[in-house]
């Protein structure tokens, strides 16, 4: 069990959680929500030691698993001695007892120290330490001729496998994740969601993926009003409980403040006349029913709403034999399709199986969003009578270009994509994606990824583009971000191509597949949804 007593953490007049006590049981699988800075991942590093909380007390099992974040931290190491840092004590004793091996001669205290060192290794069983790291590798699919590979060798849905072993290793209590998902593919993300639903330890992570919230975790601690609530199910479970509670709360405070009314209009009209044991025992009244403020949440829910400034011809996009290679490897070979006005095609497939180098191959001959220096090695691609598009890339910070104006605020900078709107439609548009006020003020050279998302989409809501290609457009959205993305897709009549792994947006959006197979060059186009082209496959 993970127990958290009266934990305050508060960042100059910006309180994040104020006396939160609250506890986390063995065999519950608990997700931990809230907007993008809410405290999510400093209440994580709290609840791992890794941070110390300004007030308050934090009780933690022994043996605590914890999945790094930085995938590129061991990328020196041999996968297997990864998988065996994740106990501490003893990587520290083996790599003591190593230096002491290395030494030419050894003094009486580095016999007496390698005493103590093989009696730490002994107790955590160390001795079996590589044959346990290889037995869980197995599990996690990380077959044994990759065990003695550097981890920089590794892809990055394979490198959290590793990460996920490491955080296993020493068989924790708890089990703590921020961001399992992120850089995983859909199989992978999947495959994660039925690996952890076994796990009968205590689960804590923090997501932005709505399905695998909902498929994985029995609770979710949401932080939001300076607190953390538990609620008993996942993501949507949460979400209807406390809009029920907070209806609730709202409702009553009303009633009061009208009975509250109601009884200082008698105090007023009558407390200078005979009824004055009346006013008294009202005044007591209005004391006793006097309401409670209501925290404020500190949810922002952004609002998209994609328009076309005209529509596209009917037939918006035809592809005729694309090929490309790198070196030897096969990305595409001799795909050919064609799409119409208001297809919704999701681009699915491993990482590395070419979807992005489709989209690149798509714009190479698009004024202004072909990438410099890129080509395909065969093949056409043909755009359609009044196509116009609008692009977000994953590198999405790399396109706000502030043309060597680096002071250059929000607000001047979506003005540039239409110099014809009024500033009310400027401010409009950023108040929409929360850049209320002063945001708009802000300098492009400081916003964070989520922020440089949010402006992204709001150009697109500016430009009026009647087709929409999207290369991992959730990377830095919160969940409530996702949410109106997602609507914003299904309500939008133009074209849209969208490479994501978020189940949801698949499931939902996608009217078409475009399913990339690992490494043959192959491309499915499937006439259909996710869920009918799943039903053929399994």
């Amino acid at each position: 069990m993970i127990s958290v007593s009266s934990v305050t953490m508060r960042y100059g007049s910006k309180v994040l959680f104020e006396d939160v006590t609250t506890s986390f049981t063995p065999g519950r699988r608990y997700g931990l929500t809230g907007p993008n800075g809410s405290g999510k991942s400093t209440f994580m590093k709290i609840m791992t030691g890794e941070l110390d909380p300004q007030k308050g007390t934090v009780v933690r099992p022994r043996k605590l698993g914890v999945l790094s974040q930085d995938q590129f931290a061991f990328d020196a190491r041999r996968v297997i001695d990864t998988v065996i840092m994740g106990n501490k004590p003893l990587w520290a004793a083996l790599e003591e007892r190593d230096r002491i091996y290395e030494k030419t001669e050894m003094t009486d205290q580095d016999g007496m120290r390698l005493g103590e060192l093989e009696g730490v290794i002994g107790d955590e069983d160390g001795y079996t330490a590589e044959a346990d790291a290889a037995v869980l590798l197995d599990g996690l699919d990380i077959h044994e001729e990759l065990h003695e590979r550097k981890m920089g060798e590794l892809q990055g849905g394979q490198k959290v496998r590793v990460l996920l072993a490491q955080a296993l290793f020493g068989k924790p209590e708890a089990l703590l994740l921020d961001e399992p998902t992120n850089y995983l593919d859909l199989d992978s993300i999947h495959w994660l969601q039925d690996f952890l639903t076994s796990y009968d330890g205590t689960l804590i992570a923090i997501s932005h993926d709505r399905h695998f919230l909902n498929s994985v975790t029995t609770h979710t601690a949401d932080i939001d009003y300076q607190t953390i609530i538990t609620y008993t199910g996942g993501y949507d479970d949460m979400v209807m409980a406390k809009t029920q509670i907070r209806s609730t709360l709202e409702a009553q405070n009303a009633q009061r403040e009208k009975k509250i009314a109601q009884l200082n209009e008698f105090i007023a009209r009558f407390a200078a006349g005979t009824r004055s044991s009346q006013v008294t025992s009202r005044r007591k009244e209005v004391e006793r029913l006097q309401t409670n403020e209501l925290a404020r949440s500190n949810i922002q829910r952004p609002y998209i709403r994609f328009d076309q400034l005209r529509p596209s011809g009917k037939h918006v996009l035809e592809l005729k034999g694309l090929t490309k290679f790198y070196g030897d490897l096969k990305v595409f070979d001799g795909f050919t399709a064609n799409a119409l006005r208001g297809e919704k095609i999701c681009l699915i497939g491993r990482n590395g199986a070419g979807k992005t180098t489709l989209l690149k191959s798509l714009l190479a001959n698009y004024p202004g969003l072909a990438e410099s220096g890129f080509t395909v090695d065969a093949g056409s691609v043909f755009w359609g009578h009044e196509a116009q598009i609008g692009y977000f890339p994953q590198d999405v910070g790399a396109t706000i270009d502030t043309a060597g104006e680096p002071d250059i605020t929000v607000a001047e900078w979506l003005h540039r994509w239409n110099p014809a709107a009024h500033v009310e439609d400027i401010r409009g548009i950023l108040g929409q994606m929360l850049f209320s006020g002063e945001e708009g003020a802000k300098p492009i050279k400081a916003l964070s990824g989520g922020e440089q998302a949010r402006l992204a989409f709001s150009k697109l809501i500016l430009t009026k583009p009647n087709i929409l290609i999207f290369d991992e457009p959730t990377n830095h959205l919160d969940l409530e971000a996702i949410n109106a993305l997602n609507i914003a897709l299904q309500r939008y009549e133009g074209t849209v191509l969208l490479v994501t792994h978020d189940h949801d947006l698949i499931d939902e959006v996608a009217t078409r597949l475009w399913v990339f197979h690992d490494h043959d060059g192959g491309v499915e186009d499937f006439q259909g949804p996710y869920e009918e082209w799943k039903g053929k496959h399994n």
